[in-house]
């Protein structure tokens, strides 16, 4: 019985991952293929130093690590972590988190085979728990982008004013890191703190959009650097960016509205399964037995299975509107 209890709990362990990151859409939703898009436009306005070099104010960490953690800061995998990270707003190294989510795996596995589990389903938990600290995170992480990108068009019409009575641009971008809170207050902040370093203002308006991976962030972004090069009212622009982004923010809102039907059967749909064999196994726990014993009920449980995370993808694919 340990074995199908495990497969089960792997599936709707599966089932519920997939249904929350295609249901759970931050206001302007981003994909794999929106960040290869950026990835991409970051590539092709890169100077030296490159839209990848780090902040200074987000470097400094590094400075307090010992030779171990520099060493296990170089392992692969992990520039991709701490972009992570620091796209998610926090000050700490990337490997504590593989640590963290290790050791937090391995006391799970020993704590359910001390208890007297078997080792599937003390190692199906244990690999919940190693993954837990990064779905965390990715959850931080979105959060964070998408309360910045909801407060952008506030953030650019305080730098249309800053401009409009005769500040320069960097006093403009340090007002927004002045008088505004949040995550979008940070930033701005971080960025003008480059401009006060010495960073090359490209270099530090890349370095914003490397931090919040944002398609929206990225258009102002690119305005203001076209600006520079080929002059124009700069004030103008950005009052034209500001209300583009806010019908960007309502169009993307009545599309959220209008999905909610799609998004509730989508539950649903998912949940019903699990909670009805629930009720059934606790109701008459001999009725579900055949199904988990014969080779048959395994068979049916795994194509079962198959069919419903195809069916999650599917209904993620119908409910994400890109815009």
């Amino acid at each position: 019985m340990i074995g199908p209890i495990a497969i089960f709990l792997v599936l709707v362990f599966l089932a519920m991952f997939l249904l929350m990151q295609g249901l759970v859409i931050p206001t302007f939703g981003s994909s794999a293929r929106m960040q290869r898009r950026l990835r991409r436009r970051l590539d092709e306005l890169a100077v030296e130093p490159t839209a990848e070099t780090p902040s200074l104010l987000r470097r400094r960490y590094l400075e307090r690590l010992s030779p171990l953690e520099r060493r296990l800061e170089a392992l692969p995998g992990m520039s991709a972590l701490r972009r992570t990270v620091e796209q998610a707003g926090l000050d700490r190294p990337a490997h504590r988190f593989v640590l963290l989510g290790a050791a937090t795996g391995i006391a799970t596995m020993l704590g359910g085979m001390i208890l007297g589990g078997g080792w599937v389903s003390s190692l199906v938990f244990g690999l919940i728990a190693f993954v837990a600290p990064f779905l965390r995170l990715l959850v931080r992480r979105t959060k964070r982008i998408s309360e910045i990108e909801s407060r952008l068009p506030e953030a650019i019409d305080i730098i249309k004013r800053s401009v409009r009575a005769g500040h320069p641009f960097i006093a403009a971008i340090k007002l927004v890191g002045d008088d505004m809170e949040g995550p979008i207050a940070e930033e701005f902040a971080a960025t003008a703190a480059d401009f006060a370093y010495g960073n090359d203002p490209r270099a530090a308006l890349l370095s914003l959009v490397s931090r919040v991976p944002s398609m929206t962030l990225m258009g102002f972004v690119t305005a203001v650097l076209i600006q520079r090069d080929t002059g124009g009212n700069l004030a103008e622009i950005l009052e034209n960016i500001s209300q583009v982004i806010r019908g960007r923010y309502r169009f993307q809102r009545k599309i959220r509205t209008l999905s909610a039907e799609g998004r509730v059967s989508a539950w649903v749909l998912t949940l019903v399964p699990f909670g009805l064999a629930g009720v059934l196994y606790l109701t008459s726990p001999d009725y579900l037995t055949i199904l988990f014993d014969s080779e048959r009920g395994l068979a049916m449980l795994a194509t079962s299975g198959v069919l419903m995370l195809l069916g999650i993808i599917w209904m993620r694919k119908i409910i994400r509107i890109e815009i």
